[in-house]
């Protein structure tokens, strides 16, 4: 399993429009194959700053993903206002929180 786990952050002024095109982005995405979760929270509406975290099944669902042209539309056209420090851990267990 891949998770994505880091920060973006967009203009203030921005955001609104930004969560509703995540938002649609996100509804198609967590359909796609090898999603396991897609999820993207405004952690600071004054600054911008939105906590983004995904999980995928594996490379090849996370590339999908990439090249898919709803993402890369998105990226397009917010690629010059958003930026971020996104970074993907490779994980080979998951368990309970509660469990050793």
């Amino acid at each position: 399993m891949l998770i994505i786990k880091g920060y973006l952050d967009v203009d203030p002024a921005d955001l609104a429009q930004f969560m509703r095109e995540l938002n649609a982005l996100a509804s198609t995405t967590r359909k796609r194959c090898g999603n396991i979760a897609y999820e993207a929270a405004v952690d600071d509406p004054r600054s911008g700053r939105l906590l983004i975290s995904e999980r995928w099944v594996d490379q090849a669902a996370l590339s999908a993903h990439l090249q898919a042209g709803d993402t890369i539309a998105f990226v397009s056209r917010w690629n010059r206002t958003m930026r971020g420090e996104l970074r993907k851990y490779d994980a080979s267990t998951e368990r309970d929180i509660m469990d050793r």
